[in-house]
């Protein structure tokens, strides 16, 4: 079974972000990065389907240069080659921009099973992993905890609101958004940081997918949330003032 993988170079968790000087951006100069770590889960989930099933995992990631790095990281983890589209501007791109290169980059691998993360940790979109299955022509489930092969296709479980899931067979290709927290994440081996440092990376480009680059999305401005403090005393007799706490907590600070 050949199984796809969509993983996405986002800043890690513990940077400290600091707006650009146009005021347009985080500046990325001092940033570390590192898979988005929805993609982590699905990046697991395809491991493990190819342990007990056989086959093979590609890594897709569509970034700048500086995103071989975070495909090494999947690599090391266990996947078998990557696909990487080196795009410098692509968080100017719309999600349908996105899938549009990522699914020009797949009609030659025509994989069984696509996985993809529920969102991403930077611009959350989660919504290029529906779009791209919609443009392969795929049948797709989304926010995935439990995925098990079957005869002619796949069973799926999908997490739904206040505790409820729901089970769906479906037939293959299909694609996935796997819900984070669906299994429990490896750590790269010495052994598969020395293996990924000899895997096929194939580096492809908008030109050569024959898609053209769109900036779809301008930001205006980026800003951090503002801060502020605000004081207010209740009048009255201490039970009319505590009715009215109540109500504040209730209905403006909505704590209760």
């Amino acid at each position: 079974m050949k199984i796809v993988v969509c993983i996405k170079q986002v800043p890690s968790r513990d940077s400290v972000l600091r707006v650009n000087a146009a005021g347009t951006w985080i500046q990325d100069a001092d940033l570390t990065y590192e898979i988005n770590e929805p993609d982590a889960y699905a990046l697991e989930e395809g491991l493990q389907l190819k342990e007990k099933q056989g086959g093979e995992v590609v890594a897709l990631c569509a970034g700048p240069a500086g995103a071989a790095q975070t495909i090494r990281e999947a690599l090391a983890k266990g996947a078998d080659r990557a696909l990487h589209i080196e795009e410098e501007n692509l968080g100017a791109y719309d999600p349908l921009a996105l899938a549009r290169l990522m699914a020009a980059a797949l009609t030659a691998e025509k994989p069984d099973l696509v996985l993809t993360g529920l969102q991403s940790d930077d611009l959350g979109y989660g919504q290029t992993g529906v779009i791209l299955a919609q443009l392969l022509g795929v049948p797709h489930a989304t926010i995935i905890m439990q995925v098990e092969k079957q005869e002619g296709g796949i069973r799926v479980k999908r997490e739904l609101e206040d505790g409820w899931f729901q089970h769906v067979e479906m037939p293959l290709p299909a694609l996935l958004t796997i819900q984070s927290g669906i299994n429990k994440l490896r750590y790269a081996t010495l052994m598969g940081i020395k293996k990924a440092k000899t895997k096929e990376v194939k580096r492809l480009t908008a030109a050569e997918l024959g898609v053209a680059p769109e900036a779809t999305i301008r930001f205006a401005r980026i800003y951090l949330p503002e801060k502020s403090k605000h004081t207010q005393i209740l009048e009255g007799a201490p039970k009319e003032a505590a009715a009215k706490l109540v109500e504040k907590l209730k209905f403006e600070a909505r704590v209760l």
